[in-house]
């Protein structure tokens, strides 16, 4: 039985505004109408497979819960890394926790923010290479290149495998080249792009680590002997993970093991690393442009043009990304967009908040837009998913004025309990413990008029939570 385990963390800053800290991109609709850590579940359709195992940051497990929940995946395990430590560590977590039960699954590991268009041809790579990876390889997925590329690693093949297994053996893994010597690999046709993707015994990969990386297994051992369940969610035990090394698969085992196999995968693939990566795959009209919302053009061509909340017209541009939100635009070169990560390095060291989320934040209850804000207040407009509860809470330093839009909120303020209504209202003094739940069939929806010296979202004293914040 294949065991898929999909890495989710990480945040990303090259497509940026739309991928912000707390919603990076694989948990964005960059090319279709799911997400790409939907898709990546939905490919796998066709191939039999045990529920899969999701590997994320703790502060995107809701987000990670609701996509789940879209795709009625109620059997799904979640794994909350308390602390980045790269790849390596990452798959020994799932590695471990796959062989709880006894069993010994085939893992296939894959990134939830990559895209794969022919999904048929990725089907088939997988299905070659599960009879390898059964018995005992540890099998990378090496892209079929159709141009010379700068911004990916590379794999050298070396001889074939015995009649009847469709792969070779590992060469050497190369960083990412120049453009000069990326054009001689593939001119010599020996070489692929590093996808990233992995399949292999859970016990293959754990024996590899107790012999190159014992130090890694062993804390990652302990991290999941002391993990605890909470709601949907495993949690990782944080002291006995944070004391592990920090390296990717490739470093820490695949280049220094030799049991590595690589199998060819042609499956129009990317890792959609920058806006002009997405301009590549995306659908253009007659002029090149990609267009995604509200657009109007006039005399533009070869341009990515994105409108998420406004009208965008652009007149006698070429060459350009232009990508709009309710709180920022970018506009770059296409040839530049690389430099992307350099404007949220300005944006995080000026202190700005943009970086971090949009305005628009989801938490597990619902949603809330920050539509406007000044020196002592802040408007928010609220909607809370049916059965949505937050948290029984207080404020030190701000009022809350609540004007319900439509539902029925259900309130709970200090000593009392009551219902409020479209059109209604109700306010909750600062220090006053409260609470907003939904108790309709539909989405409740408010206006909140905060009122302070500080309305940061850490003024928050929380009293009881169903979400285990």
């Amino acid at each position: 039985m294949i065991q898929p385990v999909i890495m989710a963390g990480g945040y990303g800053t090259r497509l940026w505004p739309l991928s912000r800290q707390l919603n990076p991109k694989q948990f964005l609709k960059l090319n279709g109408d799911t997400t790409m850590l939907q898709a990546t579940i939905q490919r796998l359709e066709g191939i039999e497979h045990a529920p899969p195992c999701i590997i994320c940051n703790e502060e995107h497990r809701f987000l990670v819960a609701e996509q789940l929940r879209q795709l009625d995946l109620a059997d799904a395990s979640i794994l909350l890394e308390p602390e980045g430590r790269n790849t390596a560590p990452a798959i020994a977590l799932a590695a471990l926790q796959a062989i709880q039960g006894g069993e010994d699954p085939v893992l296939l590991v894959l990134a939830a923010d990559h895209l794969i268009r022919n999904v048929a041809a990725f089907r088939d790579s997988i299905l070659r290479a599960l009879p390898i990876a059964t018995a005992g390889k540890l099998v990378t997925f090496g892209i079929v290149p159709d141009a010379p590329e700068t911004g990916y690693g590379y794999i050298q093949r070396g001889d074939s495998l015995e009649p009847g297994l469709y792969g070779f053996s590992v060469a050497r893994f190369v960083e990412k080249p120049d453009m000069e010597t990326a054009s001689g690999y593939i001119a010599s046709g020996d070489y692929f792009w590093n996808s990233g993707m992995f399949m292999f015994r859970a016990s293959a990969y754990l024996k590899a680590l107790e012999i190159l990386q014992p130090k890694m297994l062993a804390a990652c051992r302990e991290a999941i002997e002391k993990a605890k369940h909470d709601l949907d969610f495993i949690r990782i035990d944080k002291e006995s993970f944070v004391a592990c090394p920090s390296e990717s698969i490739d470093y820490a085992i695949m280049e220094k093991t030799d049991s590595a196999v690589m199998v060819p995968m042609d499956a129009e693939w990317s890792d959609i690393g920058s806006w002009s990566a997405l301009w590549d795959v995306s659908e253009k009209n007659h002029d090149g442009n990609a267009i995604r919302g509200d657009v109007l053009t006039v005399s533009t061509g070869n341009s990515l043009i994105h409108a998420e909340h406004r009208l965008v017209a652009t007149v006698g541009i070429d060459h350009l990304v232009i990508v709009e939100t309710k709180d920022a635009v970018l506009v770059a070169h296409k040839d530049m967009v690389q430099s992307v990560k350099d404007v949220v390095a300005m944006i995080k060291e000026q202190g700005r908040s943009e970086y971090v989320s949009h305005r628009e934040v989801y938490r597990p209850w619902g949603m809330y837009d920050s539509i406007d804000h000044g020196e002592r207040y802040q408007v928010k407009r609220i909607t809370v998913k049916p059965g949505g509860k937050l948290s029984v809470q207080m404020h030190h330093h701000r009022a809350e004025h609540w004007v319900v839009v439509s539902g029925t909120a259900k309130v709970f303020n200090n000593d009392k309990t009551y219902f409020v209504t479209e059109n209604e209202s109700t306010f909750i003094p600062i220090g006053q413990i409260h609470s907003l739940e939904n108790p309709g069939k539909v989405p409740l929806e408010l206006i909140e008029v905060q009122s302070g010296g500080y309305l940061g979202e850490d003024d928050i004293v929380r009293f009881e939570d169903k979400y285990g914040r």
